[in-house]
């Protein structure tokens, strides 16, 4: 018996890359200093790896940003306009990710959207016409030989090159077609190189598998893999998905000839059932993913067991190797670093390392005759049969009482916005920010201190009253329609909505990386879910007493809420949704009776946990997803405006159903991907008011008020006037004071000579 993870988390168990990272962005950190710190991260993790007893280890899951701009940093897929700014190597990755301004150049970054059905952002690949695929640098061969030399075996892990070209975004007049023979060439050349070092294994990611393929896509994978695995010599290939079963081409890989398929047992809905109807090739090793990779509770033995147990049937236990479902990239290092949690809490769940050790267990567990009678298995079905249940029963009957007037708001949005529109006076184009403010090292430090004790509630409170005072001063200068508070008090949007709700557990160190250097700490949703006091009213008041102009009041939707959490596995996905939008909205109804008549209710998640495959987006999710956010606002009263927000996703097959969430305002991110999201909302006839973001806030370049002026006249083309709102793509908590006044200013400049044009 065997086991294998798909890949490991990258940021440091204490963060560590992140802070590096960073630093060497901030110019305090030499070049020499951020590769040695990223070396000795790998050097510490092979061990931690190898030392639980791991078979196949990784390698090359590592990355200073992301694995897809990796991919294409290796591929050579690189725009011209990075290539001339003429830096050097990393710089030019960097650049890549996150834009540049400076001296040699002015670029924005390329696009980023979620990757799958994770909170994971990837960075998506340009091909131009010039574009040239061939290897461009050695960090997959340099990773194998750094742990080689270490005395770690490894398995090298690349994306795969059909989801490479399936997810890459093509600028010119060439096609994917275009670039499969350049791409078959560039693997082949790896595959060549990772011979020659004597490697036996190496892991390709095909997760756009487990997606809805047309008969050409599969035509394309099989002709790719056709060509690839004639010259793999002594090389053995493991085709690796995740995420989902591959049923539109289960047949097509398992006649291909590699050596190993790795197929997802826990999202994977149809794995089982295709191994039992179609069989298993009789000389290939299954990796199976039975361990979940994207959450946090202990693995239940028994229905593992189940599950392998049955795959014996079809392929032999010596050919079946025990691994996880997706790469471990989505759960935090480990629970050895929560001192806050209690053991009573802790037992039940299995971060990074301890799934390591869940692995060690099942692969013995699995190998003996009668494992009945094993003691580690016992332990395992005493501890799910002891489950502790944190309920409060007048949750469950709210939700089951629940009919169809209570997600409906009236009046109806036409006569909703004619009324709103005479109610605020808002000039046309209203300019306003989606909510956070720049988190300074005094804010941190602000919030470290009173959660140490240093600071007593009531001092904490001024700290941060202050700060919201300075907010809203700066925005009435720069001249904003709709101001914010600025946050100040929250840690992140759903971790602060957590810590003040029933039912939530929290971790100290729990950081699951989100895109780059941005890291999150999700609640664990422990109980039910239930709001026992005001959460957010005390400072919006307070923002609001400060200015004429209307502060929106910020909160977090019900589904974000729930998707970027720890979910329960006790109860349905729908159940949780409808326990957090009862406490939201609470929240609502109490912002709006203390005088606050714009209120923002985020759903940035909205498409987190949407079904890969098509058929099953609305049964088992929009169905209960968009009534969820409709619950939360729907006794409002006509005067006050709801807001959402939504980020980084791909919103233009769902555009009918957004519609559909009633909000009377939502703003999209649109800087990154060129706007295109306005063409789907045209198409569908959208009815909602918009403010796609006119600028990014992921990148620390500042957009010149001429660019901002073409971007509204773009967006005017195609969105009524009376429609449109102007804001930035999404908050400015990582942003620096300098570049967010210096941009919002130019965005405030750009709106008014825009009104003055329509004007003239």
């Amino acid at each position: 018996m065997k086991n294998s993870i798909i890949g490991y988390p990258r940021i440091g168990k204490h963060r560590e890359l992140k802070f590096s990272v960073e630093s060497y962005f901030k110019g305090t950190m030499p070049v020499e200093r951020l590769l040695e710190d990223a070396g000795a991260l790998r050097r510490k993790q092979w061990k931690l790896i190898k030392d639980s007893g791991l078979d196949f280890i990784p390698s090359n899951d590592f990355s200073f940003y992301d694995g897809m701009l990796d991919t294409a940093n290796l591929l050579n897929v690189i725009p011209e306009c990075y290539k001339k700014l003429n830096l050097g190597n990393l710089d030019t990755y960097f650049a890549m990710a996150r834009g540049y301004q400076g001296e040699k150049g002015d670029v924005k970054a390329l696009p980023m959207k979620k990757w799958f059905n994770t909170n994971y952002h990837y960075i998506v690949p340009a091909m131009e016409d010039s574009t040239q695929i061939k290897l461009n640098h050695d960090k997959i061969f340099q990773y194998y030989s750094e742990a080689l030399e270490y005395g770690v075996k490894t398995k090298p892990v690349i994306i795969g090159p059909f989801t490479f070209l399936k997810l890459a975004e093509y600028k010119g007049r060439k096609t994917l077609n275009d670039y499969i023979n350049p791409a078959i060439d560039a693997y082949r050349d790896i595959f060549t190189k990772l011979n020659e070092l004597g490697t036996e294994w190496i892991q390709v990611d095909e997760p756009i598998l487990v997606t809805d393929l047309t008969p050409d896509d599969i035509a394309i994978f099989h002709a790719i893999y056709t060509e690839l695995l004639k010259e793999k010599g002594n090389l053995k290939v493991v085709l690796q998905t995740y995420f989902g079963d591959v049923r539109d081409c289960y047949s097509e890989i398992a006649a291909l000839g590699f050596d190993g398929i790795g197929l997802d047992f826990v999202e994977g809905k149809k794995s089982l059932s295709l191994i039992r109807e179609v069989g298993f090739p009789k000389e290939m090793i299954l990796f199976a993913g039975i361990i979940n990779g994207k959450n946090i509770w202990r693995n239940e033995y028994r229905k593992s067991l189940v599950i392998l147990n049955e795959l014996s049937h079809y392929v032999e236990k010596n050919r079946i190797v025990i691994g996880t479902s997706c790469s471990l990239l989505h759960v935090p290092y480990t629970i050895n670093n929560e001192k806050d949690l209690s053991e009573k809490e802790k037992i039940y769940f299995a971060f990074a390392e301890e799934k390591l050790t869940e692995l060690a267990e099942l692969k013995e567990i699995f190998a003996e005759e009668d494992y009945t009678n094993s003691s580690t298995y016992r332990n395992n079905v005493s501890l799910f049969s002891e489950r502790a249940k944190d309920m409060h029963s007048e949750v469950t009957q709210k939700i089951e009482s629940l009919s169809e007037r209570d997600l409906t708001r009236l009046p109806v949005f036409r006569e909703r916005a004619g009324i709103q529109k005479d109610f605020f006076k808002l000039p046309q184009l209203p300019t306003t920010t989606i909510g956070s403010f720049p988190q300074t090292d005094e804010i941190k430090s602000n919030r470290a201190m009173f959660k140490k004790g240093q600071l007593t509630p009531g001092q904490y409170t001024e700290k941060i009253k202050e700060k919201i005072k300075e907010c809203i001063g700066l925005q009435e200068k720069i001249g904003l329609d709709v101001l914010v508070h600025g946050e100040f008090e929250r840690n992140d949007m759903v971790e602060y909505f957590g810590e003040n709700l029933d039912g939530c557990l929290f971790t100290q160190n729990g950081w699951v990386q989100s895109y780059g250097t941005r890291c999150v700490k999700p609640p664990i949703l422990w109980g039910d879910i239930k709001r026992t006091e005001p959460i957010t009213i005390e400072y919006l008041k307070f923002a609001q007493s400060l200015t004429d102009k209307p502060v929106k009041g910020m909160l977090t939707g019900p589904v974000t809420i729930l998707n970027w959490s720890f979910p329960r596995e006790d109860i349905s996905l729908r159940e949780a949704a409808f326990q957090i939008a009862l406490a939201i909205k609470e929240e609502v109804q109490d912002l709006e009776s203390n005088g606050i008549r714009i209120i923002q209710i985020d759903e940035a998640a909205l498409k987190e946990k949407l079904p890969i495959r098509k058929a099953d987006w609305h049964s088992e999710y929009l169905d209960w997803a968009i009534p969820a956010f409709r619950l939360v606002h729907s006794g409002v009263k006509a005067t006050t405006q709801i807001h959402t927000h939504m980020c980084y996703s791909e919103f233009e097959e769902i555009i009918k159903e957004i519609d559909s969430m009633d909000a009377d305002v939502i703003s999209f991110e649109a800087s990154r991907s060129n706007l295109l999201i306005i063409d789907a909302l045209n198409e569908n006839n959208f009815r909602t008011a918009v403010g796609p973001g006119v600028y990014d806030i992921h990148s620390p370049r500042i957009p010149s008020e001429d660019e901002l002026i073409q971007v509204i006249q773009v967006m005017l083309e195609k969105i009524d006037i009376e429609k449109l709102w102007i804001n930035p793509d999404c908050g400015l908590k990582t942003r620096g004071i300098e570049e967010t006044t210096a941009s919002l200013v130019n965005m405030v400049k750009a709106t008014r000579k825009v009104r003055q044009l329509l004007n003239q």
